[in-house]
């Protein structure tokens, strides 16, 4: 008999659902999705994202609003250009409080939206910004970029299960407000919080071959959309549409990519549930830049045994680790793999096979890479890696570091669980809690 295509549908949703939840996402929505009719869908579903245990944080743009808002009171703005963004608005003292009234008037569009799904949102200062000072002989006066976000108080707000929305308003020291481009916003919100998928919602087509220049070997699919791109594909594209208007998406998703989100999506925000079908669906909606875990995560080489043994010894200090010698790595190297950049390890972790089971061990990062989410990177190339050689169920041994691992998914399960062969060599001084992950072969 065979499979119902709606019960494969169910399949891949659990699938993700239970790959993704409790994970952290990111959505830079364009502010022209805000007056469109699909608006009030896409904010039930955020807010189904929200109550099914997703942490949800929102970027609203704000840019073709912030120009109505000057043209009323007669503000003309200037632009100086940008070789990553493109423009970028020169905010004057005259215009910043229009530009901050404009601002929050967007964001409140969303408190709205989710409001009206019973989801606690809150519009906060997490943002920390500097001006930009003096480009190119013009200054930028109350224009401004990311300093900092400010984790702490976000993820206390995430934790308690409210979705925080971030304005594109940043704060000086002193507490002089700064316009800050949303997408600059996002990437940074990003990179510090580790989210393992960045939105870019936008009213537009997306990207499509039948309105960009493609290089050879770009996977598209039904009326046209590109499907996926890697950063150096994504990088190609770019260089053949530098002045398309889709340019500009494409060009914060490789940003992004390059400064550690593993996924960007990049969707048409008209189009109804198609955040739920790129996220929840193996065929998508829109069109993904991923990193290419196989350029950047390998196998450790011998050279690379010191530089992994740097990384691991705080842990190890600390007692999070067990303690490793080069021999130990040595010993079983083929099981070891890094995250490398520009050639160099800054993150480990290994997968041991025991029986029908695979063991997450090793994982350590770089305290310099600390916030570009390279542990959960390693965790879920390992994952991946353990699927696709059939393996029923990862586990992990921890005394420290449980909460982490149940964010990544993993339920404990306690030392019965274990397969036999390493239930003999479990450590019963240590009391290592046994966390489990079942795999879907």
């Amino acid at each position: 008999m065979t499979e119902s295509p709606r019960m494969d549908l169910v399949r891949e949703a659990f699938h993700y659902q239970s790959r993704f939840a409790g994970s952290t996402m990111v959505f830079k929505i364009g502010f022209p999705i805000t007056q469109d009719p699909i608006f009030p869908s896409l904010m039930k579903d955020l807010a189904l994202l929200a109550r099914t245990g997703f942490k949800i944080v929102i970027v609203p743009g704000a840019k073709e609003w912030v120009d109505a808002v000057l043209a009323e009171y007669g503000i003309v703005s200037q632009y100086a250009p940008s070789p990553s963004l493109g423009p970028i608005r020169i905010t004057g003292a005259k215009a910043i409080g229009f530009v901050e009234m404009a601002a929050f008037h967007a964001a409140t569009r969303f408190m709205t939206g989710l409001s009206e799904s019973r989801i606690d949102s809150v519009i906060g200062n997490f943002v920390r910004a500097r001006g930009l000072g003096v480009i190119d002989g013009r200054d930028m006066e109350n224009t401004g970029r990311v300093e900092k976000i400010l984790t702490i108080p976000l993820r206390k707000v995430l934790d308690s299960g409210i979705v925080p929305i971030l304005p594109c308003i940043g704060w000086g020291p002193s507490g002089k407000p700064y316009n800050v481009p949303s997408g600059e916003i996002a990437l940074a919100a990003s990179a510090a919080l580790g989210a393992v998928k960045l939105f870019i919602i936008s009213p537009g087509r997306g990207l499509n071959a039948e309105t960009l220049k493609l290089p050879p070997g770009i996977e598209t699919g039904r009326g046209g959309r590109i499907i996926r791109l890697t950063p150096r594909e994504a990088e190609s594209v770019l260089d053949l549409n530098a002045a398309q208007a889709e340019a500009e998406e494409l060009r914060l998703a490789l940003r992004a990519s390059r400064a550690g989100v593993e996924r960007v999506q990049i969707i048409d925000g008209r189009e109804d549930g198609a955040v739920l079908r790129e996220l929840f669906s193996n065929l998508g909606a829109g069109t993904m830049v991923y990193a290419d875990e196989y350029e950047a995560i390998r196998n450790l080489k011998t050279g690379d045994i010191p530089d992994v043994l740097r990384i691991m010894e705080p842990l190890m200090r600390q007692d999070v680790l067990i303690r490793r010698t080069p021999e130990d790595i040595q010993e079983k190297k083929k099981d070891y793999y890094v995250f490398g950049i520009d050639g160099k390890a800054h993150a480990c972790g290994a997968l041991h096979q025991w029986e029908d089971q695979g063991e997450i061990a090793a994982v350590a990062v770089d305290a310099a890479y600390a916030d570009m989410g390279l542990g959960s990177r390693i965790v879920r190339f390992l994952v991946n890696k353990a699927s696709r050689e059939g393996l029923s169920a990862v586990f992990v041994l921890t005394t420290k570091t449980q909460d982490w691992f149940e964010a990544l998914g993993f339920k404990e399960s306690g030392p019965e669980s274990l397969p036999e062969s390493r239930r003999k060599s479990y450590d019963q001084l240590r009391n290592s809690k046994v966390f489990t992950l079942p795999l879907i072969r």
